[in-house]
């Protein structure tokens, strides 16, 4: 039923008609303050011949009843109707009466609606109009009028006209033995006449096989003969011209209904497919929706999972499906609805019985008529190893494989959680290498480097229970222990590192002997938190340092002499920036392809008046506790402008940013300010940064990424595998280079994994179009063998160490076009 509720006006009615009539004696009977006007006031008395359209209905409970109704009403609900429960009428009146009602009750006004009744094949419509009533003695009563509308049509017809196949009724031609020869065309529909490209005229009442069209062919004839002498239905093609024709027949004695349905579309649709899913690279199949059964691969599929085509088509998807993922596997495919992509990954069993990881695309297809899905299968298990050592390298120390910083804190921070819900310590051990410095400067960062995986081992085999060892960085390790411990155990266990850390060590024919120094903090008492654990055990380790080495000390309150050197260091740097004591070194960048310095890196140096040359890794901490590394680091960006503009303009000038200097916020507006001052291009200058930048308020340092690469800026990760390095950060932000730590670099010829890492990182960058800078560069046997892995810049003492302002010019002259001859 077609409905829709009518307003105080007519809505366009003829204001005379009926329903306008109905309507305005509705409105006129009804007093102000009332809801609905009551049924006499409206219904008794002046309705003429009105009332035999009309019929009354009420609610008794729950059931709505016709207690009496006119002439033309009872014609129209086909019997007398006295007190009848409407559920007792034919459908199509009954429910036609119940919206109607219901409808005017619900929004208190006359409500129009049409009706559509079905009676011997024939359809009529009727305009209904339902008025609520109130009565007098209580109850809600509703007239409804019923009238026809238009004239009634025959439903098949309707039916056939309207659909775009072709319908047609053929009667079987006998020949003198009684069986079926021919056929007579006796009805037909407007798109069989479209479909066969002739009136309908020249087609109803002929013999099928002397028209001039499609179905006259012998063997579609045939075809149909046999349907009949088989009373089987049957469903066959045929081409008409550029259309390719469905036919579907279905005997009934000697008539035949047949079916022609337009599936050209289709039919290009099914070829493009089958040339997509042939010659496609990747591997794709299509199986079964019910059995799971694949019944098309592709030649892709076949090569890369070894399985010969017949016998892919003769197995099932639990067939490549590992059995510990089967029932998940199951469980996630009878959850997909026409198209789908993987949640995860899954593995995949090849003909080798070799695994691989995929991600898998799919959705619903008919396929040589039967209900599929078309699968690609993409192979990510490459990827997925790079990326898990990749993963592992932001976690774990490349030298050692220890942990490194990262993972150490995290895992601090999970022992205190632990430790405070069940009132346990947790403490942390600072562990400094004594002498370790006299064996590198003596044999050499190769052995020193032995020596630290040596000592990774021992610290390994010596852990406590419960315990985490990790590498911080150079010759500083760092493990957490927690438990129920005294202090007379924990100073057992640092006495015991010692002893194990100072025995002898041979290395390559050299008995090295060195020691160690571990300061000690615990929780609570030493501090809550995870930083201040760290510190207070640094601080620790720095006392036994100061009292001679190899020895332990345990934090104390009291320990002010490193505080009191902390504090001098804080007051000269305070006058250095305004007594002019810094100053800025740069060091080349080559890059490979041109053989030539393309970028100078600033490095910032303190000139100390009495202590002479200050470390940066001694003072930089420092500063940026203070919050004197954002001054410096202005001074540093500014006189790196200024310097960078005097040279050629095809070099850049690298600036290193502090995290500490993201946090002023007013980052942005520096580096504006520090370009227009100088008159330096922004695509000239490239401002390196490291992890540690994401690992507070990321979003914001992202944002501030973003203004600064929409300043033309270039942005670079330093440092990338070295404590903090995810593959989360290169998502985060695109960035245009990635600096790969000399770490790696220092070992190319000698451990084959650094080599391993080198080209993953290498291979990373060119997969996301970011340049990659090896730093430390050192002999030409690393340079070679950067440069085959594709790095695509290098710096390092091979070319020079960093040079002061003064001496860039005659740098890049002595380099000139090829920076490897002048090497």
């Amino acid at each position: 039923m077609v409905a829709d509720a009518l307003s105080g006006k007519s809505s366009g009615l003829n204001l005379f008609s009926d329903i306008s009539i109905l309507q305005r004696k509705w409105r006129a009977a009804k007093k102000p303050g009332q809801r609905l006007p009551f049924f006499e006031d409206v219904m008794l008395g002046s309705l003429g011949r009105l009332s035999d359209d009309i019929m009354l209905l009420r609610e008794r409970g729950a059931i709505l009843e016709i207690t009496r109704a006119g002439r033309d009403a009872e014609t129209w609900l086909d019997l007398d109707v006295w007190n009848t429960p409407v559920s007792s009428l034919v459908p199509d009146c009954a429910l036609s009466l119940e919206e109607a009602v219901g409808c005017a009750h619900k929004n208190g006004k006359p409500y129009r609606a049409m009706a559509h009744c079905v009676r011997h094949g024939n359809v009529q419509a009727y305009d209904l109009l339902a008025l609520p009533f109130a009565s007098r003695w209580g109850e809600l009563l509703t007239g409804v009028y019923v009238h026809t509308s238009g004239a009634a049509y025959d439903l098949l017809d309707a039916v056939f006209s309207a659909t775009d196949d072709g319908i047609l009724s053929l009667t079987a031609i006998r020949d003198a033995d009684g069986q079926p020869v021919d056929f007579q065309i006796v009805h037909l529909n407007d798109a069989t006449a479209r479909l066969l490209n002739l009136p309908p005229d020249e087609l109803r009442w002929r013999r099928l096989s002397c028209g001039s069209h499609a179905l006259s062919a012998s063997d579609i004839v045939s075809h149909l003969v046999g349907a009949v002498r088989g009373g089987n239905s049957k469903e066959f093609e045929l081409a008409s011209g550029e259309r390719t024709l469905k036919l579907s027949a279905a005997p009934t004695g000697d008539l035949l209904a047949l079916t022609l349905t337009d599936v050209t579309e289709l039919k290009r649709r099914e070829q493009s497919f089958r040339l997509l899913f042939n010659s496609n690279p990747m591997p794709m199949w299509v199986f079964d929706a019910q059995t799971k059964a694949f019944i098309g691969v592709n030649d892709a599929a076949v090569s890369h999972y070894g399985y010969d085509r017949s016998a892919f088509l003769s197995m099932t998807l639990y067939d490549i499906w590992p059995e510990d993922e089967r029932e998940a596997h199951a469980r996630a495919l009878d959850q997909v609805g026409d198209a789908y992509q993987s949640s995860q990954n899954w593995r995949h069993v090849k003909a080798d019985g070799s695994e691989i990881e995929v991600l898998v695309f799919g959705r619903r297809v008919a396929f040589d008529g039967r209900d599929g899905f078309l699968v690609c299968s993409v192979d990510i298990t490459e990827r997925r190893r790079a990326e898990a050592r990749v993963a592992y390298m932001a976690h774990h120390d490349a030298l050692t494989g220890l942990p490194n910083r990262v993972k150490f804190q995290d895992h601090l921070r999970r022992s205190l959680e632990r430790g405070s819900s069940a009132a346990k310590s947790v403490a942390v051990l600072c562990i400094d290498l004594d002498l370790f410095k006299n064996v590198n400067d003596s044999f050499g960062h190769p052995t020193g480097d032995r020596l630290l995986r040596a000592v990774a081992e021992r610290l390994n085999a010596s852990l406590p229970a419960n315990s985490l060892v990790a590498r911080l960085g150079g010759d500083e390790f760092a493990m957490v222990v927690e438990g129920d411990f005294s202090p007379s155990e924990l100073s057992g266990v640092a006495a015991r590192l010692i002893d194990i850390l100072s025995a002898p060590y041979h290395v390559e024919g050299l008995d090295l002997v060195i020691g160690a120094s571990i300061g000690i903090a615990v929780s609570p008492g030493d501090g809550e938190t995870g930083e201040d654990l760290l510190r207070n055990a640094d601080m620790a380790l720095y006392r036994a340092k100061a009292d001679g080495g190899s020895m332990h000390h345990f934090f104390e309150k009291e320990m002010d002499r490193q505080a009191q050197k902390r504090r001098d260091m804080e007051f000269d740097l305070r006058r250095a920036l305004a007594g002019g004591e810094f100053e800025l070194h740069y060091q080349p960048l080559v890059d490979l392809a041109q053989d030539r310095i393309v970028a100078f890196e600033s490095l910032l140096r303190w000139k100390h008046p009495q202590k002479g040359m200050i470390s940066p890794a001694d003072f930089i901490p420092v500063a940026e506790d203070i919050g004197l590394i954002v001054p410096i680091g202005e001074w540093v960006l500014r006189e790196a402008c200024m310097q960078a503009a005097k040279w050629p303009s095809d070099i850049r000038v690298a600036v290193n940013l502090s995290p500490v200097q993201f946090r002023s916020r007013n980052l942005v507006l520096l580096v504006i300010a520090a370009l227009g001052q100088s008159g330096l291009a922004a695509s000239r200058l490239e401002l390196e940064i490291t992890e540690s930048l994401f690992l507070a308020d990321t979003e914001a340092n992202i944002s501030t990424l973003h203004q600064l690469r929409e300043l033309g800026v270039r942005i670079s990760m330093d440092d990338f595998g070295t404590g903090y390095s995810s593959l989360n950060y290169l998502r985060s932000f695109p960035f245009d280079k990635i600096k790969i730590d000399r770490s790696f670099v220092r070992d190319l010829g000698d451990r084959p994994d650094s080599l391993a890492i080198v080209r993953a990182i290498s291979g990373l960058g060119r997969s996301l179009n970011i340049s990659t800078t090896a730093e430390g560069v050192e002999t030409r046997d690393q340079l070679d063998r950067l440069r085959l892995e594709g790095c695509t810049e290098v710096q390092g003492f091979l070319f020079s160490a960093a040079r002061p302002a003064s001496e860039v010019g005659s740098l890049m002259q002595k380099f000139g076009q090829c920076a490897s001859k002048a090497a």
